[in-house]
């Protein structure tokens, strides 16, 4: 019967040991990048549409700047919050950018991706890879929170960020004046 006992313990440990771990993989995570406190690095780049965008036109605004893939599966699970709160917060000074790292994915995914998501921010098309070099790029997704001075104030590698942690940061952007 030690079998038995053994066989149940595992039925029993062995899912809480996966949710836990599930946990830590699906955390963002919050680093101390060395871009924190610091200006946000200039740059002028084309939007999907073919428009150009510099950041400096956007000073006075809170800016959430997201760097994303199609292929990449947190990006896809984080879009959908990332859109909800972009169009709760607009209207309060915040501009979200989805930065595409398009030198490692194609337009016709952007495309696609920009379509399913129903995206209606301004999508930035880095064709290669120098907006992402600037901001030190380490995974994705990557997010920077920049108050409305232009300092970075939070960094985020890796997601998928739930709807609550972005909302949360936004409105800590936005209370910081300006």
């Amino acid at each position: 019967m030690p079998w038995r006992r053994l066989i149940i313990t595992a039925l029993i440990i062995a899912p809480l040991l996966a949710l836990f771990a599930y946990g830590f993989m699906r955390d963002a995570r919050y680093i101390h990048s060395p871009l924190i406190a610091k200006a946000a690095a200039p740059f002028a780049i084309t939007l999907f549409d073919g428009t150009t965008l510099s950041l400096e036109s956007l000073r006075g605004k809170a800016v959430f700047l997201n760097f994303w893939a199609s292929w990449c599966p947190p990006c896809r699970a984080e879009m959908p919050s990332i859109e909800k709160v972009y169009q709760a917060y607009q209207g309060r000074g915040l501009v979200v950018l989805g930065v595409n790292t398009t030198f490692q994915d194609s337009e016709s995914d952007v495309a696609a991706f920009v379509e399913q998501f129903g995206l209606t921010f301004p999508i930035l098309l880095d064709r290669e890879g120098g907006v992402s070099r600037r901001y030190q790029m380490r995974g994705l997704p990557s997010t920077f929170f920049i108050d409305r001075q232009g300092i970075i104030r939070t960094v985020v590698i890796g997601g998928p960020m739930s709807e609550a942690v972005i909302q949360s940061k936004v409105e800590e952007l936005l209370r910081q004046g300006g």
